[in-house]
């Protein structure tokens, strides 16, 4: 099993945070696991993404250019990563701010209307884990178990008694995930 996933979106969207939680789910589960962000100089509203790479074999490479599955958030990401799923791969991605919606019709497509949950159910705080949520429910590369231990070790000591609301918010993220 390798799974090659690039999630993309503006700074602020824990677009990097929701990367780590899915690495660490990987590392949980004994997977090798490749993290790697990129992301422009601003703190929020620059763009920002990061490819995971989990495998069940040694990773040879963390760079990738074709992407089993595409998590997009943001108009600007659309545009840019679309094109680079594979063939037969999934693109999911929140309504919120797109203008031009996917669609090719070599891949998957599924979108999520998470922005506008998170703030209708006031957690809007917890909308990157709720994406997760809609990723492992099309996508169950790693165990829920092994997402919420990831969330434990990536989460700040303070931020602990956040668990079980990201733990909703995944749940949430998986009942509005809806193909296309």
């Amino acid at each position: 099993m390798k799974e090659t996933v690039i999630i993309a979106g503006f700074g602020g969207q824990g677009v990097l945070s929701m990367g780590k939680i899915l690495a660490y789910a990987g590392v949980v589960e004994g997977m090798e696991v490749s993290w790697m962000p990129a992301y422009g100089p601003e703190m929020r509203g620059g763009t920002a993404n990061v490819t995971v790479i989990l495998s069940d074999k040694p990773i040879s490479s963390p760079i990738a250019g074709v992407f089993d599955t595409a998590v997009i958030l943001n108009q600007q990401s659309m545009d840019k990563f679309e094109s680079a799923v594979r063939p037969g791969g999934v693109l999911i991605y929140d309504t919120n701010g797109i203008t031009r919606h996917p669609e090719r019709k070599d891949i998957t497509i599924y979108s999520m209307d998470a922005t506008e949950q998170a703030a209708r159910r006031g957690m809007a705080r917890m909308f990157n884990t709720m994406v997760l949520g809609g990723y492992l429910k099309v996508r169950p590369v790693v165990r829920g178990q092994s997402v919420v231990e990831g969330l434990r070790r990536s989460l700040p000591e303070r931020a602990q008694k956040l668990v079980p609301e990201n733990e909703r918010a995944m749940r949430v993220g998986a009942e509005i995930v809806a193909k296309k």
